[in-house]
This record gives C-alpha cells, sequence and structure tokens, in this order.
C-alpha cells in the first residue's frame, strides 16, 4: 500500500512539474534590435558633431549610421585604433563597443 501511495504522489509531482514548465515556456520574450541605416558622415548635424568631437576630438568617421529614433551609431579611428560609439540624436554619448 505504501509504494502506491508513493508511486501516486510522484506521479502526481511530475504532472505538477510539467505544468509548471509549460507556462515558463510561454513567457519568453523576443527582444528585437535596432536598426540602422547607413548614412554620409556630412549628414550628423553640426551640433552633434560638436559633442562628438568633444570626447573624440582627432578621431575619423570612418562609418555612419543612424536609426529611426535619432540615436547616431558610428565607427570612428584614430591612428590604429577603431572604436565603434553610440550616441543620441543630441550628440550625448550613449555607449562604446
Amino acid at each position: 500500500m505504501k509504494k502506491i501511495l508513493v508511486l501516486a504522489g510522484l506521479i502526481l509531482s511530475i504532472g505538477v512539474n510539467a505544468a509548471t514548465s509549460d507556462k515558463t515556456i510561454n513567457q519568453i520574450s523576443v527582444i528585437q534590435e535596432k536598426q540602422y541605416k547607413p548614412i554620409e558622415p556630412s549628414a550628423i548635424p553640426a551640433d552633434v558633431l560638436k559633442n562628438i568631437s568633444s570626447k573624440y576630438g582627432g578621431y575619423t568617421i570612418k562609418e555612419a549610421h543612424v536609426a529611426s529614433d535619432g540615436e547616431y551609431k558610428l565607427v570612428l579611428s584614430k591612428d590604429d585604433k577603431t572604436v565603434t560609439a553610440y550616441f543620441t540624436a543630441t550628440g550625448e554619448l550613449i555607449k562604446e563597443a
């Protein structure tokens, strides 16, 4: 009799575990990365460039990209160093990569 009760408890706990696992799988979120389109460096507004040059004076813009919200992704180089930097629409540094 004890074996039957233990077996029933085991089966019940496996069923509860499976139900919990299904809920976790259904709660997975999808994170969409921001899309940037290439632009000419001359298309970056002068006031934004002024703010950028305060941190990256002497760097050359190798590539420039902009997102739909006005955020800029710039590939900058100086000597043999290359940096990818992200800026707000007003030229404030968000992050370096």
